[in-house]
């Protein structure tokens, strides 16, 4: 019998760009993570696409593991030697994402650096609605990463897919059924929105879900305000931070959402380093009971 709580994964991200990345998988895999996320960073690095997936696979073996999405993290929107290759990447990643078995491919949107958001939805509406059209003849979906990277509404250099007055011009301008969001509570704490509204507006956009959160400080904020002389918040790991993510999971259930939450590590100021793995190990221990445990039991006859 299927088990629905694998309706929504708890996995984590695994870089692509490693020179091993399936050697990382195999030593991670026994933690119980569900999920996996390969994701680059701005290049391929010359990876053979066909090669890395058939060694994720084998890496995977009889787990019951799947991968989520693939992750092409860089700015397609300027014309910068790396830019143009990340967008040439994201062409590569869309046309090879079944090799590792997804229909899912994540990201920045781009951005035209240093100039207002909205300067940059006619190269948005030209790059993305080419990416999207590639992307459904492959029956491919194409989730933005709601990551900010330092830039607001002003100006910034990788993301305009990081607010919700921005989402609301980015699929006006493009409606595909095939473009939506990369989300997670984090960086909308940053800014100091409340996620959990958000999940009950944009749930029919929300493909994919990162597990990674934050803790604002108030006392901060009180005395220094806000992007100022000290950090007014921390990212954290999911159950170190302040969202209540048994309220996320039970949202994204309700509004139907079925996909994985993968944690993004590496942000953590407390669990980072030597002890990077154990608060991924635990934010998953923490993700699966916020999801209703780990274990699936059948009702009684």
């Amino acid at each position: 019998m299927p088990n629905p709580l694998l309706d929504i994964r708890i996995g984590t991200m695994v870089r692509a760009n490693l020179e091993d990345p399936a050697a990382y998988v195999r030593q991670i895999l026994p933690l119980g993570f569900e999920s996996i996320q390969p994701f680059f960073w701005q290049t391929l690095g010359g990876k053979d696409l066909a090669r890395l997936a058939g060694e994720i696979e084998e890496a995977i073996g009889d787990a019951d593991v799947t991968v989520s999405s693939i992750g092409m993290f860089g700015n397609p929107l300027e014309s910068g030697d790396t830019d143009r290759g990340v967008l040439d990447a994201w062409k590569t990643v869309i046309d090879n994402a079944h090799l590792f078995g997804t229909t899912l491919v994540s990201g920045f949107t781009g951005r035209i650096r240093g100039k207002p958001l909205t300067d940059s939805l006619p190269r948005y509406r030209e790059v993305w609605g080419e990416l999207a059209r590639r992307a459904a003849d492959k029956g491919v979906r194409i989730a933005f990463e709601n990551c900010a990277m330092d830039g607001n509404w002003a100006g910034g250099d990788w993301n305009i897919a990081h607010n919700p007055d921005a989402w609301e011009l980015m699929f006006n301008e493009l409606p595909n059924d095939n473009l939506g969001l990369e989300w997670e509570p984090c960086h909308q704490l940053v800014y100091l929105i409340d996620p959990m509204p958000q999940i009950r507006k944009w749930a029919h956009r929300i493909f994919h879900v990162h597990g990674k959160d934050a803790t604002v400080r108030w006392d901060v904020i009180r005395e220094h305000g806000v992007f100022g002389r000290l950090p007014f918040v921390q990212m954290r790991t999911p159950g170190f931070g302040d969202s209540d993510w048994t309220r996320v999971i039970s949202e994204l259930r309700l509004a139907g959402y079925k996909g994985a939450i993968d944690i993004e590590g590496w942000h953590d100021p407390v669990y980072r380093g030597d002890l990077e793995i154990t608060g991924q190990a635990r934010a998953l221990e923490y993700l699966k009971l916020c999801r209703g445990g780990a274990s699936y039991l059948q009702n009684p006859a």
